[in-house]
């Protein structure tokens, strides 16, 4: 979807274009503002948000400027929360059969929106007999007729846009059948998918140039082709020809077979892909393109070409800089997470004016090119293309990725400062921390405006990949996870589940507390630490409270300290944040001048405080009296046994993440063991005191 540096809620068509500050020049102000309104400009430079004026995140003025997209937001808003075109009872219809491979030879020029042609759909039906065949297509389009396996249907009937077909023949299950579908008319023009039509046409006028391109995602293929718009049906392999005057290019997904000369002063484009593709990924853009070609060279995979259609020589000359960035950032992906998916076909970027960027397979639809906005889309390549999220519940899987693809990039490739990494994600954190409640797991995934939303599926999601790899605390582990996923799921489709199960495995723990804090819960935690040093000993005590407490009321996380000393040096100290209030004692050597939480921006936390607290000696020594205490089996169902928790009989509180008792039990040395019966799955916190008044902390999940 639409991508770059900097997002506005629900705006997912706008680019901000302070990345453009990435190349080695500038395009004219008019091009870069064109689709934004300058009193919206104004009034973000005179108001800069709260967080903005926070001392972790300065932007520059043209990060405010850039955000006067908000109004495009606005209007991209409200001309999403139309919902999927088909019915339930439709798209059960759908799924008696699966779609094994799709044909689009379709009529299209580069100043209409006028489509004629066929689809050729070869699917294989399921375990009952079809009589009747199901697909979406767009209610103003004339279907002119519909023949599965050489016999033409009898009759349709067509409900907004679904359509259902019947067949001369019933098809026998588990049996290939091939169908196709002869059609003509006009896409709507009603602004109706995520960014524009799902086919439009414009004159772009910076360059001069009539440009007809698609936009499918998330629900408005069936706009400009008869198809199945179900996320969890690939069909394994596709074809695109498409016919258009001689002065035109067309831009599709895959490898270009050949251009075959037709009359009247025309040519077919034709276009096919032996890869696994999902509808929406299916594209085209036509105009009277030039062609510019440069490769990507990844260690251990083939040389990859980068098909480039350009406006003209003029869009040539202000983008190649930047284009040519494309190469270093396949093979710096290729490394960290699997060779590039589609190195036997190519990779590439169609110019459109699009208001940003579509991640269609191997060949981009961008508006142009800056250094956040073509690493995203790369990125989505993986993330997105290859493994694409089954449910727009889980879009995250697609855009928290590309979003983090382009924190990558920024770490991997110099850029002009202060344009890191480290700048690109302080911007998530304040972006996101803007709105408190709202969570990375979309709600209604009927409308478009909350599923792209900018704050919550980018930028949030982004910063939970952050977490994620802070959380396993180990590069290897972190990237040989993203491998793993790509792997395993290739080619098909996932779900958030499926994600936590790999991340699992390299945990060596369950993570469901992470994802449920995090992916389904709401807002972010801010701490409050007191400190005090006596002798050798430095005494810490974390208070945390979230924004968000009835949702989400307590997060459960590690987090850096840096202790600063006197003579300049410092060092790193993770402790783990398990309660509200967390006490530490940790030994030092050297008087500590100061300590810093959190200094490399790792976890999503408000602006908390750090003080000295020379009382805090007393509470301190308290702590020396708690002593650690393993349990197992940790994930548990019925029984949570305890190890060496001596003589005696113990007594056994568990709280919840808010600090409620939930369960009390005496606990004996001979059988050692907790009944969890009467809790709820989740996460929880024992505590166990000793006749000695011994205190033993543990934590532990209930499945």
């Amino acid at each position: 979807m639409p991508k770059g540096g900097v997002y506005l809620d629900g705006c997912v068509s706008c680019e901000p274009h302070y990345a453009g500050l990435f190349s080695g020049r500038f395009t004219s102000l008019s091009f870069c503002m064109k689709r934004l309104f300058y009193s919206a400009a104004l009034s973000l430079l005179l108001a800069a948000p709260a967080w903005a004026q926070t001392p972790a995140f300065r932007p520059k003025p043209a990060d405010l400027a850039a955000d006067a997209a908000f109004s495009c937001a606005h209007r991209h808003e409200a001309a999403a929360l139309r919902q999927p075109a088909t019915t339930v009872r439709h798209a059960q219809k759908m799924e008696r059969y699966d779609v094994k491979y799709y044909k689009l030879d379709l009529a299209l020029e580069n100043n209409v929106r006028t489509v004629s042609g066929s689809v050729r759909m070869q699917a294989l039906t399921k375990g009952q007999i079809l009589d009747s065949l199901a697909f979406e297509l767009y209610p103003t389009y004339i279907i002119d007729s519909v023949v599965v396996n050489g016999r033409k249907s009898p009759g349709l009937r067509r409900a907004a846009g679904d359509v259902t077909v019947r067949l001369a023949e019933p098809v026998t299950p588990n049996t290939l059948f091939n169908a196709y579908i002869y059609y003509r008319g006009t896409a709507p023009n009603g602004n109706s998918a995520a960014i524009g039509n799902a086919l439009d046409t414009e004159f772009e006028t910076n360059y001069g140039v009539n440009v007809t391109w698609s936009l499918s995602e998330p629900f408005n293929a069936y706009e400009w082709w008869p198809c199945k718009q179900l996320l969890t049906d690939k069909a394994d392999s596709s074809d695109v020809w498409v016919t258009t005057s001689n002065i035109n290019k067309v831009g599709s997904n895959g490898v270009l077979e050949r251009v075959t000369a037709r009359p009247n002063g025309k040519s077919r484009y034709e276009w096919k892909s032996r890869k696994p593709i999902d509808y929406y990924l299916i594209s085209v853009a036509v105009a009277p393109y030039i062609e510019y070609v440069n490769y990507a060279h990844p260690a251990g995979g083939p040389t990859i070409p980068i098909v480039n259609y350009l406006y003209n020589a003029a869009a040539k000359t202000d983008y190649q800089f930047e284009i040519d960035r494309t190469p270093g950032f396949i093979e710096n992906y290729s490394a960290l997470v699997g060779l590039y998916p589609f190195a036997s076909e190519k990779y590439g970027h169609s110019m459109a004016p699009i208001g940003g960027g579509m991640e269609h397979q191997t060949m981009t639809t961008q508006d142009g090119f800056n250094f956040t906005l073509t690493a995203h889309e790369l990125f989505h390549q993986w993330f997105g293309d290859n493994v694409t999220c089954a449910s727009w519940q889980d879009i995250w899987l697609n855009e928290s990725f590309a979003s983090y693809g382009e924190y990558l990039s920024l770490n991997a490739f110099p850029a002009t400062a202060p344009y890191t990494g480290r700048y690109w994600m302080d911007q998530a954190h304040g972006f996101t921390m803007q709105v408190p409640n709202g969570s990375v797991r979309v709600p209604d995934t009927t409308n478009v405006g909350r599923i792209f939303s900018s704050r919550f599926s980018y930028k949030k999601g982004a910063a939970v990949v952050h977490m994620l790899r802070y959380l396993l605390n180990d590069d290897v582990k972190f990237f040989r996870a993203l491998r793993t996923y790509q792997t395993t799921y290739g080619g098909r489709t996932a779900r958030t589940s499926d994600l936590q199960r790999i991340f699992e495995a390299e945990a060596g723990t369950s993570l469901t507390y992470f994802f449920q804090q995090w992916y389904v819960g709401e807002g972010y935690p801010t701490f409050a630490v007191r400190w005090n040093q006596v002798g050798n000993s430095l005494y810490l005590r974390t208070t945390e409270t979230v924004s968000a407490p009835t949702i989400t009321p307590f997060f459960d996380t590690p987090l850096d300290y840096k202790v600063t000393y006197s003579s300049g040096t410092s060092q790193i100290v993770r402790l783990r944040q398990s309660q509200l209030v967390s006490s530490f004692s940790v030994p030092v050597n050297g008087t500590v001048s100061s300590i810093q939480l959190d200094p490399d921006q790792w976890v999503l936390n408000g602006t908390g405080t750090i003080v000295r607290d020379n009382t805090l000696v007393l509470a301190a020594r308290a702590v020396a009296r708690l002593a650690p205490l393993t349990v197992y089996p940790n994930p548990c169902h019925d029984v949570l046994r305890l190890q060496d928790i001596g003589a005696g009989a113990a007594q056994a509180e568990v709280t919840d993440a808010t600090g409620r008792v939930l369960l009390r039990q005496t606990v004996s040395a001979a059988s050692a063991q907790l009944d969890t019966r009467a809790l709820t799955p989740g996460l929880y916190h024992l505590r166990l005191t000793s006749p000695e008044g011994v205190v033993s902390l543990a934590r532990f999940v209930r499945e």
